[in-house]
Formats: C-alpha cells, sequence, structure tokens
C-alpha cells in the first residue's frame, strides 16, 4: 500500500515537472510564417510613426537606438523567443512614451520587422498575446 502511494506520487511529480518544462520550449520559428503580409502592411506607416526617427527608415539603427533589421538585430535575439522581443517593444517603446501603444499595434509593427528581416509571411496574423508569442523562437538560419 505504501509502495503504491509513493509511487503515484513520484509518477504524479514527473508529469507535473514534464509539463511545465515541456511548455518552456517553442513549437516553431519565425521561418514557419509567422504573421501575414497584410499586417506587416499595416505596421510599415506605424512603424515611420513611431520608430523609425530613432531607429531609422529602413531599421537599421541610429545614433541612440539599436538596428531592428540585418546581422546586428538577428546576433541580438537570435535563441530568444518572439514573447521576448514583444515584451521589450510593448514596455519600453516608443522612447520618448513607453508602453503607450496597444498590443495590436506593437504586433504589426513587429510583423513590419519581420518582413524587413526577410522572414516569410503567412497565413495568420502574429499574435498580440505574449503566451503565444512566446511559443514562436528567432532563429537567424533557416533550419
Amino acid at each position: 500500500m505504501k509502495f503504491r502511494i509513493a509511487a503515484s506520487a513520484v509518477l504524479g511529480w514527473a508529469a507535473l515537472w514534464g509539463a511545465l518544462w515541456g511548455q518552456d520550449a517553442p513549437s516553431r520559428a519565425v521561418w514557419g510564417g509567422v504573421y501575414t503580409a497584410a499586417q506587416a502592411k499595416r505596421g510599415q506607416p506605424l512603424d515611420n510613426q513611431q520608430c523609425s526617427s530613432c531607429h531609422g527608415d529602413v531599421l537599421t539603427g541610429g545614433e541612440m537606438a539599436p538596428p531592428l533589421a540585418g546581422g546586428d538585430f538577428l546576433a541580438n535575439w537570435t535563441g530568444l523567443t518572439m514573447g521576448d522581443l514583444f515584451e521589450r517593444i510593448r514596455k519600453t517603446m516608443p522612447g520618448t512614451k513607453p508602453g503607450s501603444l496597444s498590443r495590436e499595434t506593437n504586433a504589426d509593427i513587429t510583423a513590419y520587422m519581420l518582413s524587413v528581416n526577410n522572414f516569410p509571411a503567412g497565413e495568420k496574423e502574429l499574435s498580440s498575446k505574449t503566451e503565444m508569442l512566446s511559443q514562436i523562437r528567432i532563429d537567424a538560419n533557416k533550419k
């Protein structure tokens, strides 16, 4: 009887451990078409209004702002998730009024950034929910 209870407890903890740690691994990458072309198109004028004064017209960075496209951007973000990137943008941008943009606006701007970085568009829009975005890993190279 004691053995069955102990075994059940061990199996229960193992299942919980696996469930918790299994959720941490992003299930797909930015190469899988995680935004739509229409969303990126909506994001371009928003980027021009909110981001380009610091990050440049083609997202290559400025005097005080890092690039949002190209090798330096990818070097900084490869291995992280779209959730990490989205939360950084959502909480700290625009620099003149951090956190003032809606989640939807941030998602559209992020979709535009993905398009500038030559990640392919897909059939579904990029989510504005961090928990969904945390399932998408940023990879510099298509795998």
